[in-house]
């Protein structure tokens, strides 16, 4: 229908245009050329209606051949349904015959089986039946053998008390006819010797007691000198196999840290604008903050592992929250070295879990917990303390000695390094007096105190102590003579600045190279911190030894705080 009207209103547009187009040309030539015009004008009627009447038949025709096209595809895309549904008909359909083949199957083979289950039912109730008569008849059978066999035994019963009284009448008999004739022996030989027979008796001791002692002595001396030849022998085969038992770990722990970060650019917020980020970490820390061009990792370089502990943990705080800030960095870290008291505590009652040792007085395992941040000549302390722990132990089963108090004692026989009570005291004094304090057993007390021989030895754990003490400290790779006095050289520094009146806090950093000194800006003018910077140099001139050049900074910072409210 939109076709045709296309072509309708064509030919009367077309017939609208010939006689506007006639009109004009008769209005031209109204008078002379009215018949040409008029001609004119049919013709162009003529040829409108022919290209109206070839726009017609196109149209239709193409409406057709798109009629037909659409038929085709219609009439493909149902036969392609068809076969689809059919297939999928034909594939439901097999399904559904396996099924009913499998049920059928399955039917078969459970009616099967119910009927070996009843078979095997009837199997048993006669198989029961047959049990219960044949008990019943082996029952009276046993009965009547029962009764036989106890008539038997009660007659061979009295048979046999009747031997024995015979047998108790001819001992009676015989005993006294012996115990005359002993009688008779005696006053003959009591007559024969001239002695009595408790005379005899006590002679006869004697000599039997003179020839054991002799035995005695001469077997002990035997001993005694097998002993001499195999006790150094057992002595180093058990060393030896303690030894090999117990391993350890070689590496030292140095004196930097690596803190890990996901990115690099975490790296400039810990830098922060101008450096003051990272300033306010190292002066709050007493560490060096190292930021450098290693991917993913920063360093963390300080001789005191609690030091380091505190600047890893505040980092670590720090890059989870984001806000990376001066005021932000004293404030995490204030409250990392509050939280560091209570990882000390988790630290200790997991290594006492670990070596199985219990009853442990929470000092103690505070104290225990304190050595994994202490060193001894660049071995941990508390690494060292397992170890001698472990070779106690094991050295203690070897000779069958008490295995819990020589693990006890080989823990806690370095406990007096990590007190700061009366520091003079030796350490194995000092450790022994906070053992007796805490109510340890005497052994393990002597022990301690004996492992250097400050006291006498009077345990038998104690020179087990002493030995796997010197087993652990002489390992390859175990001790560092060096990073012993490297580290007593940055604590005398750092004791020497914080003797002057005025200063807070003081952090030998770079190795020992610079010596940062904060003081208080109330009692340290600017004048006097460049006069202390002075005078700690000289007395450090003075009193110590140090390789090149050291570098005192002295810090004073004033802040002015108020509150709103």
């Amino acid at each position: 229908m939109p076709d045709i009207l296309y072509i309708i209103l064509a030919a009367v547009l077309a017939l609208g245009v010939g006689i506007v187009v006639g009109r004009q040309l008769a209005g031209k030539a109204r008078l002379d050329h009215e018949a040409d015009a008029k001609a004119r004008a049919q013709q162009i009627i003529q040829e409108a209606e022919a290209q109206a009447t070839r726009t017609r038949d196109e149209r239709i025709q193409q409406s057709k051949d798109k009629f037909r096209q659409l038929k085709n595809e219609f009439e493909q895309e149902s036969k392609r349904q068809k076969q689809e549904l059919e297939a999928e008909l034909t594939q439901r359909r097999q399904g559904v015959v396996e099924q009913e083949q499998s049920i059928k199957q399955l039917t078969l083979t459970t009616q099967r089986q119910l009927e070996q289950i009843q078979k095997k039912e009837q199997d048993m109730d006669a198989l029961r039946e047959k049990l219960q008569n044949d008990s019943q008849q082996q029952r009276e059978r046993l009965e009547a053998q029962e009764e036989k066999r106890r008539a038997t035994l009660e007659t061979q019963l009295a048979k046999l008390q009747q031997r024995e009284q015979e047998v108790e009448e001819e001992l009676e008999s015989t005993r006294e006819s012996l115990s005359a004739q002993l009688t008779q022996v005696q006053h003959q030989l009591e007559t024969i010797s001239g002695l009595t027979a408790a005379e005899a008796r006590e002679q006869l001791v004697e000599s039997l007691k003179n020839e054991a002692q002799i035995q005695a002595s001469s077997y002990i001396k035997d001993v005694v000198a097998q002993a001499k030849l195999t006790a150094t022998k057992d002595a180093k085969k058990v060393v030896l196999e303690t030894i090999q038992r117990t391993a350890a770990e070689h590496a030292i722990e140095n004196c930097v840290s690596i803190f890990n970060i996901e990115s690099d650019d975490v790296k400039g917020k810990i830098i922060g604008r101008e450096g003051r980020n990272i300033r306010a970490l190292e002066a709050a820390t007493g560490v060096e903050i190292i930021v450098d061009d290693t991917p993913e990792a920063i360093i963390i370089s300080g001789f005191d592992p609690v030091r380091r502990e505190v600047a890893r943990l505040s980092l670590h705080l720090l890059v989870k929250d984001g806000r990376i800030h001066p005021a932000r960095i004293e404030e995490i870290v204030a409250k990392t070295r509050k939280n560091i008291d209570e990882e000390i505590v988790e630290i200790g009652e997991r290594t006492i879990i670990d070596l199985g040792i219990h009853g442990l007085h929470p000092e103690l395992i505070k104290m225990v917990g304190r050595m994994r941040f202490r060193s001894s000549y660049g071995q941990n302390l508390l690494q060292h303390s397992r170890e001698v722990a472990n070779l106690c132990a094991t050295m203690a089963a070897e000779l069958g000695l008490n295995v819990k108090h020589a693990k006890r004692a080989g823990l806690l026989h370095d406990i007096g390094k990590v007190s700061t009570e009366e520091p003079e005291l030796p350490h194995a004094i000092l450790g022994m007096e906070m053992a007796k304090k805490y109510k340890e057993h005497p052994d393990v007390v002597n022990a301690i105190g004996a492992h250097h021989d400050e006291i006498e030895m009077t345990a038998m754990i104690s020179p087990l102590v002493q030995a796997c003490d010197a087993i652990s400290g002489s390992r390859p790779g175990a001790r560092r003579e060096m990073m012993e006095s490297y580290i007593k050289r940055l604590k005398q520094l750092e004791e020497t600045a914080v003797s002057f009146d005025g200063v807070l806090q003081c952090y030998a950093i770079q190795a020992g190279r610079e010596l940062r000194v904060m003081v208080n800006a109330d009692n340290v003018t600017d004048d006097r911190a460049q006069e202390l910077s002075y005078e700690i140099s000289q007395k450090i001139e003075k009193e110590m030894q140090y390789p090149g050049q050291i570098k005192i900074t002295v810090i004073r910072e004033m802040r002015a705080v108020a509150y709103a409210k």
